[in-house]
């Protein structure tokens, strides 16, 4: 499946727009890793363990919205957009992490000695 933040692709044309797809991961931090994150944010520098904890977020939100896709019989997800929610404020607040895009069904283009013809796959 292709996934995309823009809103075509070179070389495919859209041939059905299938609606709104999204997948959401909430991430919970706690106290240990809010505790080196206050030190890490007096002192300076990166906080790791947040780091991967949102990467890992993310790809879960994006793995979501691209099941929902397939189930609607998408070949692709294009205008993603990620977005950052904070559940809640100091400790045992949340970082919901929400992917969002358009599920389409797309047929390749083939270029022609007259022009551009639509083939599909």
């Amino acid at each position: 499946m292709i996934v995309t933040t823009t809103a075509g692709i070179d070389g495919y044309q859209v041939t059905d727009y299938l609606g709104v797809v999204s997948g959401e991961a909430i991430l919970g931090a706690n106290v240990l890793k809010d505790w080196m994150a206050g030190l890490r944010n007096f002192f300076g520098g990166r906080t790791r363990g947040y780091e991967k904890e949102l990467a890992k977020a993310r790809q879960e939100a994006l793995e979501q919205m691209v099941e929902r896709a397939i189930g609607s019989q998408a070949t692709a997800v294009i205008g993603i957009t990620l977005d950052y929610e904070f559940i809640g404020m100091g400790r045992g607040g949340m970082i919901m992490v929400v992917a969002t895009g358009t599920a389409v069904r797309l047929e390749r283009v083939k270029e022609s000695a007259s022009g551009r013809c639509w083939i599909g796959d």
